[in-house]
């Protein structure tokens, strides 16, 4: 999968490269799926979300340059798999998913692989996690129509978040870089991400 898949289509960062083959991607996919766990595209994972293809995973960790000291803020825990990946590259892996039955699947998936530098709570990833920011890193696993305010605050000086921008039928990756003087903002490529979800206002 990482020659034929990744390396291949010109990601190069050894570390990326690295977790993408040490991370075993079919243990977090439900057991039906476990025969396509190494294709490259998306798959089910249950409740309307899907666990990103593996070339996407690896494109979004590499765009975002980790060191091993950083913190990285992940919006859209889902299955736990790109947690795991990123958890091999940084120093810790804040997670953030707002569906229960998800939150319970990847934090034993997550706990019974032993990957023990990833936190996953339950909320409103929109809202973020302040209580740990700044990250150096953010990145958002699921699309809407503008970049939350939350997250580019918690988001550290020099800091990078990559994230789907738009809707259901057209998006773009972008990639954001805070600077001193503001924010630069790229868009990288059309993608295709499940709409991002909230919190019902009570």
């Amino acid at each position: 999968m990482v020659v034929r898949q990744i390396e291949r289509r010109g990601i190069s960062d050894k570390g990326v490269l690295r977790a993408m083959g040490e991370v075993p991607r079919h243990e977090f996919v439900p057991s039906e799926a476990r025969a396509h766990a190494y294709d490259d595209r998306p798959l089910e994972i249950g409740f309307g979300q899907t666990i990103s293809q593996p070339y996407i995973v690896a494109f979004m960790a590499e765009r975002l340059l980790l060191k091993p000291s950083d913190r990285v803020l992940e919006v859209g825990t889902g299955s736990g798999y790109q947690a795991a990946v990123l958890s091999r590259v940084a120093k810790q892996v804040f997670s953030i998913e707002i569906l229960d039955e998800l939150i319970i699947r990847a934090t034993w998936d997550l706990k019974r692989l032993g990957y023990q530098n990833v936190l996953v709570k339950g909320g409103d990833g929109y809202e973020g996690w302040p209580e740990f920011a700044p990250f150096n890193a953010v990145i958002v696993a699921a699309a809407l129509d503008h970049i939350p305010q939350p997250l580019i605050r918690q988001l550290s000086e020099s800091g990078r978040m990559i994230i789907p921008v738009g809707n259901a039928h057209d998006q773009q990756l972008v990639l954001i870089e805070k600077h001193a003087a503001g924010l630069r903002r790229q868009a990288i490529c059309p993608v295709r991400f499940v709409p991002f979800k909230r919190k019902a206002a009570d």
